[in-house]
């Protein structure tokens, strides 16, 4: 670790020096010096804060890794041992057997003029099996199975495994070209035996016919490629796992037969940071849909057969006239292309409710998973969930921020007030004029009178040097005027009531800035102080339709001309330092409003009455924040690293800056490739006849690429509810894919006619409640 003091005192740690981490229970540490051990954090930019003068406090832990040696056996070393690897706990005996299965495949070729076994040779296959039980002492009759449709599919080229295959060797030659990441020591199998069918198939089901196919062919047989062809599947989604999933689709023949479909749907258009991992996109197609344009790349450039029809709406419930009965009807199955849980889960009661498989998966950054979902064999995907992401408390944002994405937040949400919110309710007014006072939310109308008023009145721009002046006085106000205000309420040597200090843990002092064009802050190397005038008195500019400059010569000189009025802390000024003080003082604050702030809000209101006739025609340009324009990302680096510079928290790049505020989730094409051919390999399953009862041939993904590791595990069974109905002598063991179902002749039935048909049907039973989506009956 690095350490890096806020303090004088770091009591035994020494700033800028290593420390060798040695954990001594699930969230305590202790640090000793750095030995040769690769296990080592340095300490860097740490402030420590003495506590009753014996110990640190307070400061920053940043760990460091360190480079590692990695030897690796010779080719011909590592053929005689067994692969350390193990992709499936299910199959421990697995990577040994397939690492003998493709020795003896490989001597096959060398005693055949380098040829592999034609698909369906049953005597070639014997043979390498042969071959395979002589490299390997242990193959039973399961094993003689797998060996005999490896020699048989031998040269078969299939898409999914491509995909996944490719994926991993792909981050293996970034790990070779970075020395990021540890390799993989030596050999490393992937089977997924159950695809297969049941027995080798004969010569005449998989010879080749010069089809695009034949490859698939070869391995499940002509039968199943045409389930394939008539499948009718909708894939939702089409950013970077959706345009991989099109093209293994497309390669497989998913939906290309006469009776096949694809439907694929995204409301996103391209933006240009889509680039680097949703392959199926280019710089010509930024602002285009997401789906339409993954649709014309699958069609056009990959599999002219593929039918396929994009839609641009969102799966969700004011969609349902669209995305209905008729639709989900058609399907054979649902595949998930999202970034967010909410649209997943909506997905999978879809999926539930019309009894269709869905296919989903996920990656972060190295990471990735898959989860196939089942009718009756396995349970949905919202059955299990994980917590709900933590929000940032308003106060943390607002007064004791302690880390980037803090500051970052802070700083998105300044932008959304000033540039965008601003300039809408500017033109709200323009346009509806003193009506629109009426409509104003009772929360904060004074507030809302004072913004416009601010824009119209006071403080509006002429020219863009009027923009710099602002522009500089807003620096003032923000990380100059409004931190003295706060050490003020509570000063650096403050305690609590329980005789602590106030600014300890993750309550950091904060310090005022001194305003300076040519300050450099440590780690970003940005002049923040400048970038920030230049920023905002360009998006103040581009608002009010001025032009602006970027040009430091022309800001620097407006600078120094301002004037800027000293500053004096006033008592009195309320500071919450919870949620819920602060939602305690609003309260209170909506409670006494009246006399002084009606009278302000009259003053004020008069002297915007005659705006909206003097400024007919006139509009502001609202700035909605996109991370992916320089402009406004400019300002927001430059505002979030100000603010932690007034906490001394270590400041961030622009690259770094736009993934944290634009929240972008990490994706690499590696992982991305991986995860949707591990996705694609259960599509084989599901459409096979022989796979669709057994829930041990269904498996769910882990990886990481980073670590690597990789495992397929047997989904989970739903989970079953005993009853028993009044018409039924024995328990019935429900689960959520199950429901009582009224017979087709009864449409459109009254509610007396349904309660009826259960009384009578299930005899005994009693209706107590009868509901409709969250609607009681």
């Amino acid at each position: 670790i690095v350490l890096a003091r806020l303090g004088n005192n770091a009591f035994g740690l020494e700033e800028k020096v290593e420390y060798q981490i040695t954990s001594t229970g699930p969230f305590t540490f202790e640090l000793l010096p750095s030995s040769s051990s690769s296990s080592v954090a340095v300490v860097d930019d740490l402030d420590l804060v003495a506590e009753e003068e014996t110990r640190a406090v307070q400061g920053y832990i940043t760990q460091v890794k360190k480079p590692v040696k990695l030897s690796f056996d010779s080719y011909e070393v590592a053929l005689k041992k067994t692969p350390e690897l193990l992709f499936d706990f299910a199959k421990f005996d697995r990577p040994p057997l397939l690492h003998a299965a493709f020795q003896a495949l490989s001597r096959y070729c060398l005693e055949h003029n380098n040829e592999l076994p034609q698909p369906g040779d049953a005597a070639a296959a014997r043979e390498v099996l042969r071959t395979t039980q002589e490299l390997y002492d242990d193959v039973s009759e399961q094993d003689e199975r797998v060996v005999l449709h490896l020699a048989s599919g031998s040269r078969a080229v299939l898409s999914p495994v491509c995909a996944a295959i490719g994926g991993m060797v792909g981050q293996e030659v970034l790990k070779a070209c970075s020395g990021k990441f540890t390799p993989i020591p030596g050999f490393f199998y992937l089977d997924a035996d159950e695809c297969l069918p049941a027995e080798l198939l004969p010569a005449t089901e998989v010879t080749p016919s010069g089809s695009r196919y034949d490859s698939q062919i070869a391995v499940f047989g002509k039968k199943l490629q045409q389930d394939l062809l008539d499948l009718k599947y909708f894939l939702i989604g089409a950013g970077a796992i959706g345009c991989e999933m099109l093209k293994n689709w497309a390669l497989m023949g998913v939906g290309c037969g006469d009776n096949g479909h694809v439907y694929v749907t995204d409301m996103d258009r391209i933006e240009k940071s889509n680039l680097s991992r949703q392959f199926l996109f280019r710089n010509t197609d930024i602002n285009r849909f997401k789906s339409t344009c993954a649709a014309d790349a699958a069609q056009n450039t990959m599999n002219s057969e593929l039918n396929i029809t994009a839609y641009q709406e969102k799966a969700a419930p004011d969609t349902e006239h669209l995305f209905g009965d008729e639709f989900y009807d058609r399907l054979d199955g649902v595949c998930t292309a999202l970034d967010n849980v909410e649209a997943r889960l909506y997905v999978d009661q879809r999926c539930l409710f019309y009894r269709l498989p869905l296919l989903e998966s996920g990656t972060l950054g190295t990471k990735g998973n898959t989860q196939v979902v089942v009718p009756h064999l396995t349970e949905h995907y919202g059955a299990t969930r994980d917590p709900p992401e933590k929000s940032i408390p308003v106060c943390t944002l607002k007064n004791f921020p302690n880390q980037i994405q803090h500051t970052l937040q802070w700083a998105r949400d300044y932008f959304e007030g000033e540039f965008t919110q601003t300039a809408t309710e500017v033109n709200s007014f323009i346009e509806q004029g003193p009506a629109y006072f009426e409509s104003l939310q009772q929360s904060s109308p004074l507030e809302t009178v004072q913004s416009i008023h601010r824009a119209l009145v006071q403080e509006r721009p002429e020219s863009f040097d009027d923009c710099v002046v602002w522009a500089r006085l807003k620096f003032e106000d923000l990380f100059h005027n409004q931190i003295r205000q706060l050490l003020h309420n509570f000063p650096p040597d403050q305690k609590t009531s329980s005789g602590t200090q106030f600014w300890s843990g993750s309550k950091r002092c904060p310090k005022a800035l001194v305003f300076d064009e040519t300050q450099k802050c440590e780690d970003a190397l940005l002049t923040n102080h400048l970038d920030f005038v230049t920023a905002a008195a360009n998006l103040r500019a581009a608002m009010f339709r001025i032009k602006g400059s970027t040009d430091p010569s022309k800001v620097t000189s407006v600078l120094k001309n301002v004037l800027v009025p000293d500053f004096l802390p006033c008592d009195g000024i309320k500071i919450a330092q919870t949620d819920e003080e602060a939602k305690q003082e609003s309260n209170e604050q909506q409670q006494q409003a009246g006399g002084g702030d009606n009278y302000q809000m009259e003053e004020l209101m008069s002297q915007l009455a005659s705006k909206p006739s003097e400024l007919a025609g006139f509009t502001l340009e609202p700035q909605e924040f996109d991370k992916d324009l320089d402009a406004h990302m400019a300002f927001v680096t430059a505002c979030s690293n100000l603010r932690a510079l007034n906490y001394q928290i270590p400041t961030e790049d622009v690259h770094r800056s736009r993934a944290i505020a634009g929240r972008i989730i990490p994706a690499i094409a590696t992982t991305t490739a991986l995860v949707t051919g591990l996705i694609s390999l259960e599509l084989y399953k599901l459409v096979q006849p022989h796979c669709n009862n057994k829930l041990e041939n269904f498996k769910n993904g882990f990886v990481n690429l980073a670590v690597p590791f990789m495992t397929l595990s047997e989904p989970m069974p739903p989970a079953k509810t005993k009853s028993v109905l009044p018409s039924q002598k024995e328990e019935w063991n429900w689960t959520a894919w199950d429901s009582l179902d009224l017979p087709t002749t009864m449409i459109n039935p009254t509610m007396g006619e349904l309660i009826d048909y259960f009384e009578t049907k299930y005899d005994g039973l009693e209706i107590n409640m009868l509901s409709h989506g969250v609607s009681i009956l």
